[in-house]
């Protein structure tokens, strides 16, 4: 098992590595190939740093307004998830009904449904949500029923036999059992929420880091797309950390160091 100053240790020489492959490969690509258009397409990176800082706070407001609304969309689809996970387990015959629905559903491209849901709703903010629920239901639903499933039925069998109906049975055991994989989709879920509301703010909107991207490839702003797109990045980063310390805290256990307990491996 990786200790925590051991992931610390990795992320920042992950960090480091990543740094120094683009300063090579921005040097390579301005200085050793002579590429006129090195600077547009992958600016050094103490450059995207200046323009960031010179940009921050424009930056950070766009960015604010995609992600509320993303977060908003995740809540509300991993919800949604939750609630289709709990129903298909309760009943084989609504999940051999609505999972075929749910496969189908995740065939239709987000840049097409788009602009539908934005021409139906009339409204930015709303198709960000929306958007964002939509890409979000389909990874929790299914790890939360792959946890609800995988409970052994012995187990539920000793709580029938001690008279304890169904929702007791959910509540005292599928629920905790399944916690770790509804986790798992929630961090899927998590980063893939933004990157959709992003692509929502590239169909007209007024507002958002996705606009900023938009503008700066109109108007051939190298510079300001690079620390928009950075921008972006982190902001998938945030909500997936997000996710993680959420799980730290309704599920301690799992991330507790064997070797406290005295536990060798």
């Amino acid at each position: 098992m990786i200790g925590k100053k051991d992931q610390r240790i990795v992320a920042i020489v992950w960090t480091i590595g990543i740094i120094v492959a683009w300063e090579l490969s921005s040097y390579l690509l301005k200085y050793v190939l002579h590429d006129p258009m090195a600077s547009t397409k992958l600016p050094f990176p103490q450059i995207v740093a200046m323009t960031f800082l010179e940009n921050w706070k424009t930056l950070l407001e766009a960015g604010a307004v995609t992600f509320s609304r993303a977060a908003i969309g995740f809540a509300l689809g991993a919800s949604v998830g939750i609630l289709l996970a709990v129903i298909m387990s309760l009943s084989k015959t609504m999940e051999r009904i609505a999972f075929p629905y749910l496969i189908v559903s995740q065939m239709i491209p987000v840049l097409g449904l788009a602009p539908i849901i934005f021409n139906i709703v009339r409204d930015m903010n709303v198709s960000r949500i929306v958007i964002a629920a939509y890409i979000t239901f389909f990874p929790v639903s299914v790890n939360m029923l792959s946890g609800l499933k995988s409970v052994e039925q012995d187990k539920k069998d000793l709580l029938f036999s001690i008279a304890a109906n169904k929702f007791q049975v959910y509540q005292k055991l599928m629920f905790p059992f399944s916690m770790s994989y509804l986790f798992t989709g929630l961090k899927i879920a998590a980063p893939m929420a933004v990157t959709a509301s992003i692509l929502v703010d590239m169909l007209g909107s007024q507002s958002g880091i996705g606009v900023k991207i938009l503008y700066a490839l109109y108007s051939n702003s190298a510079n300001i797309f690079w620390a928009s797109v950075f921008t972006s990045a982190f902001m998938g980063i945030i909500s997936f950390y997000i996710v993680i310390f959420v799980e730290r805290l309704c599920l301690p256990w799992k991330n507790a160091d064997p070797r406290k307990d005295g536990v060798r491996a």
